[in-house]
């Protein structure tokens, strides 16, 4: 149950934190507007309350290894929103940092 829950947690931080930095991104690149921009911050304010809840007390493990997650979720992100087509190069890093994540937060302590 812990470890499912972990791993929901990492998707909802990815959901939060990559999507308020792609309404950031649309409002400013874009030209959007400000709508767009504070739905970002807020977004990213989430992300910021999300990590706390990880089942694991250690800070510094649990952002480490989220940023595997981080790395794989943008990849995805950009294929569903943006239509990017992540070559065999985008893929094998994504799993090698996904990799990463499973022996920094699941590895046998």
């Amino acid at each position: 149950m812990t470890l499912l829950r972990s791993v929901l947690l990492f998707a909802l931080a990815a959901l939060t934190e990559i999507g308020g930095a792609w309404l950031v991104w649309q409002g400013v690149r874009e030209h959007r507007g400000w709508l767009w921009i504070g739905g970002g911050v807020l977004a990213l304010g989430v992300y910021g309350f999300v990590a706390t809840l990880q089942p694991d007390a250690n800070f510094g493990r649990v952002l480490a290894a989220y940023g595997g997650v981080f790395v794989a979720g943008s990849l995805l992100w950009g294929m569903v929103v943006d239509g990017f087509r992540p070559d065999r190069w985008d893929v094998i890093g994504a799993l090698i940092c996904l990799a990463g994540v499973a022996v920094i937060m699941y590895g046998p302590r």
